[in-house]
Protein backbone atom coordinates (compact mmCIF):
# COMPACT_ATOMS: atom_id res chain seq x y z
CA UNK A 1 0.00 0.00 0.00
CA UNK A 2 1.27 3.48 -0.85
CA UNK A 3 2.23 5.76 2.00
CA UNK A 4 -0.78 7.16 3.84
CA UNK A 5 -3.42 5.75 1.49
CA UNK A 6 -6.91 6.24 2.91
CA UNK A 7 -8.62 2.86 3.52
CA UNK A 8 -12.35 2.21 3.48
CA UNK A 9 -14.55 3.29 6.37
CA UNK A 10 -14.66 0.81 9.24
CA UNK A 11 -18.04 -0.83 9.88
CA UNK A 12 -19.35 -0.81 13.46
CA UNK A 13 -22.58 -0.63 15.45
CA UNK A 14 -23.32 2.23 17.82
CA UNK A 15 -26.53 3.73 19.23
CA UNK A 16 -27.83 7.15 18.24
CA UNK A 17 -27.86 9.47 21.26
CA UNK A 18 -28.03 13.19 21.98
CA UNK A 19 -24.73 13.17 23.90
CA UNK A 20 -21.78 10.78 24.00
CA UNK A 21 -19.19 10.39 26.70
CA UNK A 22 -15.57 11.27 25.93
CA UNK A 23 -14.10 8.40 23.90
CA UNK A 24 -17.52 6.98 23.01
CA UNK A 25 -17.94 6.73 19.24
CA UNK A 26 -21.22 7.73 17.56
CA UNK A 27 -22.34 5.96 14.38
CA UNK A 28 -20.28 7.16 11.44
CA UNK A 29 -21.69 10.48 10.24
CA UNK A 30 -24.29 10.78 13.00
CA UNK A 31 -24.15 14.23 14.63
CA UNK A 32 -25.43 14.35 18.22
CA UNK A 33 -27.28 17.41 19.45
CA UNK A 34 -24.71 18.17 22.13
CA UNK A 35 -21.05 17.59 22.95
CA UNK A 36 -18.52 18.02 25.73
CA UNK A 37 -16.07 20.92 25.42
CA UNK A 38 -13.49 22.71 27.52
CA UNK A 39 -14.80 26.27 27.46
CA UNK A 40 -13.46 29.68 28.45
CA UNK A 41 -15.79 32.52 29.42
CA UNK A 42 -14.87 36.17 29.67
CA UNK A 43 -15.58 36.35 33.41
CA UNK A 44 -13.16 33.45 34.02
CA UNK A 45 -10.12 34.94 32.28
CA UNK A 46 -6.98 33.91 34.13
CA UNK A 47 -4.52 31.03 34.31
CA UNK A 48 -5.69 27.94 32.40
CA UNK A 49 -6.44 25.94 35.56
CA UNK A 50 -9.11 28.54 36.40
CA UNK A 51 -10.31 29.70 32.99
CA UNK A 52 -10.87 26.25 31.39
CA UNK A 53 -14.08 24.44 32.42
CA UNK A 54 -15.88 21.42 30.93
CA UNK A 55 -19.38 22.22 29.69
CA UNK A 56 -22.03 20.52 27.58
CA UNK A 57 -22.70 22.71 24.54
CA UNK A 58 -24.58 22.39 21.27
CA UNK A 59 -22.75 20.55 18.51
CA UNK A 60 -22.06 22.96 15.62
CA UNK A 61 -23.40 22.22 12.16
CA UNK A 62 -21.36 22.90 9.02
CA UNK A 63 -22.33 25.61 6.57
CA UNK A 64 -22.12 24.99 2.81
CA UNK A 65 -18.31 25.25 2.61
CA UNK A 66 -17.58 23.85 6.07
CA UNK A 67 -16.77 20.46 7.53
CA UNK A 68 -17.56 18.99 10.93
CA UNK A 69 -14.66 16.93 12.31
CA UNK A 70 -14.78 14.41 15.12
CA UNK A 71 -11.67 15.31 17.14
CA UNK A 72 -9.54 12.29 18.00
CA UNK A 73 -6.68 14.26 19.54
CA UNK A 74 -5.60 17.89 19.82
CA UNK A 75 -2.36 19.81 20.13
CA UNK A 76 -1.31 22.10 22.96
CA UNK A 77 0.23 25.45 22.06
CA UNK A 78 0.51 28.92 23.52
CA UNK A 79 -2.73 30.03 21.84
CA UNK A 80 -4.59 28.22 24.62
CA UNK A 81 -2.65 30.02 27.34
CA UNK A 82 -3.30 33.38 25.70
CA UNK A 83 -6.99 32.60 25.20
CA UNK A 84 -7.39 31.55 28.82
CA UNK A 85 -5.65 34.60 30.21
CA UNK A 86 -7.24 37.00 27.73
CA UNK A 87 -3.85 38.49 26.77
CA UNK A 88 -2.47 40.04 24.65
CA UNK A 89 -6.14 40.35 23.65
CA UNK A 90 -9.30 38.62 24.78
CA UNK A 91 -10.66 36.32 22.06
CA UNK A 92 -14.12 37.63 22.96
CA UNK A 93 -13.06 41.04 21.63
CA UNK A 94 -12.53 39.37 18.24
CA UNK A 95 -15.42 36.93 17.80
CA UNK A 96 -17.97 38.13 20.37
CA UNK A 97 -19.32 34.65 21.08
CA UNK A 98 -20.79 33.63 24.43
CA UNK A 99 -17.98 31.16 25.16
CA UNK A 100 -14.64 30.20 23.65
CA UNK A 101 -13.28 26.73 22.86
CA UNK A 102 -9.50 26.92 22.52
CA UNK A 103 -7.24 24.58 20.57
CA UNK A 104 -5.63 25.32 17.20
CA UNK A 105 -4.34 21.84 16.31
CA UNK A 106 -6.23 18.59 15.80
CA UNK A 107 -6.37 15.23 14.12
CA UNK A 108 -9.71 13.64 13.47
CA UNK A 109 -12.31 12.19 11.14
CA UNK A 110 -14.60 14.07 8.77
CA UNK A 111 -18.08 13.57 10.25
CA UNK A 112 -20.31 15.86 8.16
CA UNK A 113 -19.76 18.09 5.13
CA UNK A 114 -21.50 21.14 3.72
CA UNK A 115 -23.35 20.80 0.43
CA UNK A 116 -20.65 22.65 -1.54
CA UNK A 117 -17.67 20.71 -0.19
CA UNK A 118 -16.14 18.59 -2.96
CA UNK A 119 -12.68 17.51 -1.79
CA UNK A 120 -13.61 15.78 1.47
CA UNK A 121 -16.11 13.11 2.49
CA UNK A 122 -17.38 11.51 5.67
CA UNK A 123 -14.77 9.10 7.02
CA UNK A 124 -11.67 10.91 5.75
CA UNK A 125 -8.89 11.10 8.33
CA UNK A 126 -7.44 14.60 8.51
CA UNK A 127 -5.32 17.12 10.32
CA UNK A 128 -6.49 20.71 10.60
CA UNK A 129 -4.48 23.85 9.92
CA UNK A 130 -5.60 26.93 11.78
CA UNK A 131 -5.85 29.66 9.10
CA UNK A 132 -9.40 30.76 8.36
CA UNK A 133 -10.56 33.41 5.89
CA UNK A 134 -13.64 34.30 3.85
CA UNK A 135 -11.89 33.45 0.59
CA UNK A 136 -13.52 36.14 -1.52
CA UNK A 137 -11.04 39.03 -1.49
CA UNK A 138 -8.01 39.87 -3.63
CA UNK A 139 -5.45 38.43 -1.21
CA UNK A 140 -7.27 35.11 -1.11
CA UNK A 141 -7.40 35.03 -4.90
CA UNK A 142 -3.93 35.66 -6.26
CA UNK A 143 -2.29 37.28 -3.25
CA UNK A 144 -1.37 35.96 0.18
CA UNK A 145 -4.38 34.77 2.22
CA UNK A 146 -2.47 35.63 5.39
CA UNK A 147 -2.84 39.30 4.38
CA UNK A 148 -6.61 39.01 3.95
CA UNK A 149 -8.62 41.38 6.17
CA UNK A 150 -10.77 38.36 7.04
CA UNK A 151 -7.85 36.19 8.17
CA UNK A 152 -8.36 34.63 11.61
CA UNK A 153 -6.65 31.92 13.64
CA UNK A 154 -9.05 29.07 14.34
CA UNK A 155 -9.28 28.26 18.05
CA UNK A 156 -7.94 31.65 19.09
CA UNK A 157 -9.67 34.34 17.03
CA UNK A 158 -12.63 32.04 16.37
CA UNK A 159 -14.75 30.49 19.14
CA UNK A 160 -14.71 26.88 17.95
CA UNK A 161 -11.33 25.21 18.53
CA UNK A 162 -10.22 21.63 19.03
CA UNK A 163 -10.78 21.03 22.76
CA UNK A 164 -14.20 19.52 22.11
CA UNK A 165 -15.61 16.29 20.73
CA UNK A 166 -16.46 18.03 17.45
CA UNK A 167 -15.10 21.10 15.71
CA UNK A 168 -16.45 22.99 12.73
CA UNK A 169 -13.86 24.23 10.21
CA UNK A 170 -13.63 25.54 6.68
CA UNK A 171 -12.99 22.82 4.12
CA UNK A 172 -9.75 24.54 3.09
CA UNK A 173 -8.39 23.97 6.61
CA UNK A 174 -8.18 20.21 6.12
CA UNK A 175 -5.11 18.23 5.06
CA UNK A 176 -4.52 14.46 4.84
CA UNK A 177 -3.39 12.85 8.07
CA UNK A 178 -0.02 11.05 8.06
CA UNK A 179 -1.31 7.56 8.72
CA UNK A 180 2.00 6.23 9.98
CA UNK A 181 1.57 8.48 13.01
CA UNK A 182 -0.71 7.94 15.98
CA UNK A 183 -3.73 10.18 16.46
CA UNK A 184 -1.88 12.15 19.11
CA UNK A 185 1.30 12.50 17.01
CA UNK A 186 -0.84 13.70 14.10
CA UNK A 187 -2.48 16.30 16.35
CA UNK A 188 0.61 17.94 17.79
CA UNK A 189 2.53 19.40 14.86
CA UNK A 190 0.55 21.43 12.32
CA UNK A 191 0.51 24.87 13.97
CA UNK A 192 4.18 24.94 14.92
CA UNK A 193 5.40 23.20 11.77
CA UNK A 194 3.50 25.43 9.34
CA UNK A 195 4.48 28.54 11.30
CA UNK A 196 8.13 27.53 11.12
CA UNK A 197 7.83 26.72 7.41
CA UNK A 198 6.49 30.17 6.52
CA UNK A 199 9.11 31.86 8.68
CA UNK A 200 11.94 30.07 6.91
CA UNK A 201 10.62 29.87 3.36
CA UNK A 202 7.74 32.34 3.03
CA UNK A 203 9.35 35.79 2.85
CA UNK A 204 11.00 36.37 -0.52
CA UNK A 205 13.85 36.92 -1.22
CA UNK A 206 14.96 35.73 2.21
CA UNK A 207 13.95 32.09 1.82
CA UNK A 208 16.44 29.91 3.66
CA UNK A 209 18.84 28.40 1.12
CA UNK A 210 21.37 25.55 1.09
CA UNK A 211 24.53 26.40 2.97
CA UNK A 212 23.02 29.33 4.85
CA UNK A 213 23.00 29.64 8.64
CA UNK A 214 19.98 30.28 10.84
CA UNK A 215 19.95 31.03 14.56
CA UNK A 216 17.00 29.28 16.22
CA UNK A 217 15.76 30.56 19.57
CA UNK A 218 13.98 28.06 21.81
CA UNK A 219 15.51 25.23 19.82
CA UNK A 220 14.07 22.48 22.02
CA UNK A 221 10.48 23.73 21.81
CA UNK A 222 7.76 23.04 19.29
CA UNK A 223 8.71 25.83 16.89
CA UNK A 224 12.43 25.38 17.30
CA UNK A 225 12.43 21.62 16.82
CA UNK A 226 10.76 22.05 13.43
CA UNK A 227 12.95 24.98 12.43
CA UNK A 228 16.00 22.78 12.88
CA UNK A 229 14.50 19.89 10.93
CA UNK A 230 13.29 22.17 8.12
CA UNK A 231 16.71 23.79 7.88
CA UNK A 232 18.14 20.32 7.40
CA UNK A 233 15.69 19.53 4.60
CA UNK A 234 16.86 22.72 2.84
CA UNK A 235 20.54 21.90 3.27
CA UNK A 236 21.03 24.82 5.66
CA UNK A 237 22.72 24.94 9.05
CA UNK A 238 20.75 25.52 12.25
CA UNK A 239 22.37 26.91 15.38
CA UNK A 240 20.09 26.18 18.32
CA UNK A 241 19.77 28.31 21.44
CA UNK A 242 18.71 26.62 24.68
CA UNK A 243 18.19 27.77 28.25
CA UNK A 244 18.76 24.45 30.02
CA UNK A 245 21.83 22.29 29.47
CA UNK A 246 19.84 19.05 29.62
CA UNK A 247 18.21 20.01 26.31
CA UNK A 248 21.50 20.09 24.38
CA UNK A 249 21.50 16.43 23.34
CA UNK A 250 17.89 16.62 22.15
CA UNK A 251 18.62 19.63 19.95
CA UNK A 252 21.76 18.07 18.52
CA UNK A 253 19.81 14.87 17.80
CA UNK A 254 17.48 16.90 15.57
CA UNK A 255 20.45 17.82 13.38
CA UNK A 256 21.57 21.19 14.72
CA UNK A 257 25.05 22.20 13.63
CA UNK A 258 25.72 23.53 17.12
CA UNK A 259 24.01 24.60 20.34
CA UNK A 260 24.48 27.67 22.54
CA UNK A 261 23.21 27.98 26.11
CA UNK A 262 21.95 31.54 26.54
CA UNK A 263 22.49 31.36 30.31
CA UNK A 264 26.23 31.65 29.61
CA UNK A 265 25.63 35.29 28.62
CA UNK A 266 24.18 38.40 30.25
CA UNK A 267 22.65 40.42 27.44
CA UNK A 268 18.94 39.68 27.72
CA UNK A 269 15.98 41.99 28.09
CA UNK A 270 15.36 45.47 26.79
CA UNK A 271 18.25 47.37 25.29
CA UNK A 272 19.95 49.86 27.65
CA UNK A 273 20.16 53.50 26.58
CA UNK A 274 22.59 53.61 23.65
CA UNK A 275 26.11 54.72 24.60
CA UNK A 276 25.38 54.53 28.34
CA UNK A 277 27.73 52.50 30.59
CA UNK A 278 25.03 49.82 30.76
CA UNK A 279 24.91 49.70 26.97
CA UNK A 280 28.66 49.22 26.83
CA UNK A 281 28.37 46.21 29.13
CA UNK A 282 25.44 44.85 27.14
CA UNK A 283 27.33 45.21 23.85
CA UNK A 284 30.32 43.40 25.29
CA UNK A 285 28.16 40.43 26.26
CA UNK A 286 26.19 40.50 22.99
CA UNK A 287 29.40 40.39 20.97
CA UNK A 288 30.56 37.52 23.15
CA UNK A 289 27.36 35.73 22.14
CA UNK A 290 28.10 36.56 18.50
CA UNK A 291 31.55 35.02 18.82
CA UNK A 292 29.93 31.85 20.19
CA UNK A 293 27.97 31.70 16.93
CA UNK A 294 31.22 32.14 14.97
CA UNK A 295 32.72 29.18 16.81
CA UNK A 296 30.05 27.12 15.04
CA UNK A 297 29.76 28.87 11.68
CA UNK A 298 33.37 30.03 11.28
CA UNK A 299 35.14 33.23 12.28
CA UNK A 300 33.36 36.28 10.89
CA UNK A 301 30.46 34.23 9.47
CA UNK A 302 27.27 35.71 10.92
CA UNK A 303 23.90 34.06 10.52
CA UNK A 304 21.79 34.77 7.43
CA UNK A 305 18.56 34.55 9.41
CA UNK A 306 17.36 34.65 13.00
CA UNK A 307 14.29 32.58 13.86
CA UNK A 308 12.70 34.75 16.57
CA UNK A 309 9.77 34.21 18.90
CA UNK A 310 10.82 35.12 22.49
CA UNK A 311 10.65 38.82 21.59
CA UNK A 312 11.50 41.25 24.38
CA UNK A 313 14.29 39.20 26.01
CA UNK A 314 16.20 38.37 22.84
CA UNK A 315 15.30 40.85 20.11
CA UNK A 316 18.16 43.34 20.70
CA UNK A 317 20.71 40.53 20.33
CA UNK A 318 18.95 39.04 17.30
CA UNK A 319 19.10 42.30 15.40
CA UNK A 320 22.78 42.70 16.24
CA UNK A 321 24.07 39.24 15.31
CA UNK A 322 22.26 38.73 11.99
CA UNK A 323 24.52 39.48 9.05
CA UNK A 324 24.42 42.54 6.82
CA UNK A 325 21.42 42.15 4.53
CA UNK A 326 20.09 39.30 6.65
CA UNK A 327 16.64 38.86 8.18
CA UNK A 328 15.20 38.60 11.67
CA UNK A 329 11.81 36.89 11.32
CA UNK A 330 9.52 36.88 14.36
CA UNK A 331 6.19 35.19 15.04
CA UNK A 332 5.57 35.78 18.76
CA UNK A 333 6.66 37.52 21.95
CA UNK A 334 6.61 34.84 24.63
CA UNK A 335 8.92 36.88 26.91
CA UNK A 336 7.17 40.20 26.26
CA UNK A 337 6.11 42.57 23.51
CA UNK A 338 8.15 45.71 24.20
CA UNK A 339 11.00 44.87 21.88
CA UNK A 340 13.95 47.23 21.51
CA UNK A 341 17.01 47.36 19.29
CA UNK A 342 19.82 49.62 18.13
CA UNK A 343 18.42 50.96 14.87
CA UNK A 344 21.85 52.08 13.67
CA UNK A 345 22.79 48.48 12.96
CA UNK A 346 19.48 48.02 11.18
CA UNK A 347 19.73 50.80 8.63
CA UNK A 348 23.51 50.89 8.19
CA UNK A 349 23.68 47.13 7.59
CA UNK A 350 20.37 47.03 5.70
CA UNK A 351 18.90 44.25 7.80
CA UNK A 352 15.31 43.14 7.43
CA UNK A 353 12.79 42.81 10.27
CA UNK A 354 9.94 40.55 9.22
CA UNK A 355 6.78 39.66 11.10
CA UNK A 356 5.36 36.24 10.32
CA UNK A 357 1.98 34.76 11.22
CA UNK A 358 1.12 31.07 10.77
CA UNK A 359 0.87 30.06 7.06
CA UNK A 360 -1.57 29.78 4.18
CA UNK A 361 -2.82 26.44 2.86
CA UNK A 362 -0.12 26.00 0.20
CA UNK A 363 2.64 26.50 2.78
CA UNK A 364 0.91 24.33 5.39
CA UNK A 365 0.35 21.61 2.79
CA UNK A 366 4.01 21.70 1.71
CA UNK A 367 5.07 21.27 5.32
CA UNK A 368 2.50 18.51 5.86
CA UNK A 369 3.81 16.66 2.81
CA UNK A 370 7.23 16.48 4.45
CA UNK A 371 5.59 14.85 7.46
CA UNK A 372 3.63 12.41 5.28
CA UNK A 373 6.87 11.50 3.49
CA UNK A 374 8.44 10.77 6.89
CA UNK A 375 11.16 13.36 6.40
CA UNK A 376 10.24 15.05 9.68
CA UNK A 377 9.66 13.81 13.21
CA UNK A 378 6.64 15.25 15.06
CA UNK A 379 8.80 15.50 18.20
CA UNK A 380 5.87 14.69 20.45
CA UNK A 381 7.08 14.84 24.04
CA UNK A 382 4.01 14.38 26.24
CA UNK A 383 0.41 13.25 25.89
CA UNK A 384 -2.30 14.23 28.37
CA UNK A 385 -5.78 12.75 28.87
CA UNK A 386 -8.87 14.87 28.26
CA UNK A 387 -9.24 15.67 31.96
CA UNK A 388 -5.76 17.24 32.11
CA UNK A 389 -6.08 19.80 29.32
CA UNK A 390 -5.84 22.73 31.78
CA UNK A 391 -2.76 21.23 33.47
CA UNK A 392 -1.06 20.76 30.08
CA UNK A 393 -1.47 24.48 29.46
CA UNK A 394 -0.22 25.31 32.95
CA UNK A 395 2.95 23.35 32.26
CA UNK A 396 3.45 25.27 29.04
CA UNK A 397 2.77 28.61 30.75
CA UNK A 398 5.34 27.80 33.45
CA UNK A 399 7.83 26.50 30.86
CA UNK A 400 7.86 23.16 32.65
CA UNK A 401 6.98 21.04 29.61
CA UNK A 402 9.41 18.61 28.05
CA UNK A 403 11.24 19.41 24.80
CA UNK A 404 9.08 19.09 21.70
CA UNK A 405 5.30 19.22 21.26
CA UNK A 406 2.42 18.25 23.54
CA UNK A 407 -0.85 16.57 22.64
CA UNK A 408 -4.10 15.70 24.43
CA UNK A 409 -6.53 12.86 23.79
CA UNK A 410 -10.13 13.70 22.96
CA UNK A 411 -12.09 10.88 21.32
CA UNK A 412 -9.11 8.55 21.01
CA UNK A 413 -9.48 6.30 24.09
CA UNK A 414 -5.75 5.76 24.67
CA UNK A 415 -2.35 6.52 23.24
CA UNK A 416 -0.67 4.56 20.47
CA UNK A 417 -3.71 4.15 18.20
CA UNK A 418 -3.29 4.79 14.48
CA UNK A 419 -6.68 4.04 12.92
CA UNK A 420 -10.40 4.24 13.58
CA UNK A 421 -10.37 0.46 13.85
CA UNK A 422 -7.79 0.74 16.63
CA UNK A 423 -10.02 3.20 18.47
CA UNK A 424 -13.09 0.96 18.10
CA UNK A 425 -11.19 -2.09 19.35
CA UNK A 426 -9.91 -0.13 22.36
CA UNK A 427 -13.39 0.83 23.58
Amino acid sequence: MALDTQPGIAQYDAPEKDLYEIGEMPPMGYVPKQMYAWTIRRERHGDPDKSFKVEVVDTPLPDSHEVLVLVMAAGVNYNGVWAGKGVPISPFNVHGAEFHIAGSDASGIVWAVGDKVRNWKVGDEVVIHCNRDDGDDEECNGGDPMFSPTQRIWGYETPDGSFAQFTNVQAQQLMPRPRHLTWEESACYTLTLATAYRMLFGHHPHELKPGQNVLVWGASGGLGSYAIQLANTAGANAIGVISEEDKRDFVMSLGAKGVINRRDFKCWGQLPIVNSPEYTEWLKEARKFGKAIWEITGKGVSVDMVFEHPGEATFPVSTLVVKKGGMVVICAGTTGYNTTFDVRYMWMHQKRLQGSHFAHLKQAAAANKLMIERRLDPCMSEVFPWAEIPEAHMKMMRNEHKPGNMAVLVQSPKTGLRTLEDALDAR
